[in-house]
């Protein structure tokens, strides 16, 4: 079970989209997205800080980790259940009340959250 959410959390893996996603390019758009809500996905509930503090839950396994915004990209060290995830700068896009990171700069694997 572990390593499955370790593939959605590392790869942020592909979900189908049925309307189209807009890139988010500055760091005040990116905020004024995330800001007092919860990034939820099957399993996953995360909280992504203004400050650069990303904290939740993957399953049962505690989230942490830290973010910046560098030229135009999210980029993230994260920690789960105790195992080191890495760093990766990641595109972001949005729907709406959907949010989606694709990792190496947009190149990658990517996944949809819904912000709530």
């Amino acid at each position: 079970m572990k390593g499955l959410l370790t593939v959605a959390i590392i790869s942020m893996l592909a979900a189908p989209a049925s309307a189209e996603f807009a890139k988010i390019d500055s760091v005040s758009e990116f905020e004024q997205l995330v800001t007092g809500k919860t990034l939820t996905r099957p399993l996953v509930r995360l909280e992504v800080a203004p400050g650069g503090a990303i904290s939740g839950m993957g399953a049962a396994w505690e989230v942490t980790g830290s973010w910046s915004w560098q030229n135009g990209y999210f980029c993230r060290s994260l920690a789960w259940g105790g195992d080191d995830l890495g760093y990766n700068c990641q595109e972001v896009t949005a729907n709406g009340r959907k949010i989606r990171f694709t990792s190496d700069q947009g190149t990658g694997d990517s996944a949809d959250f819904t912000l709530r």
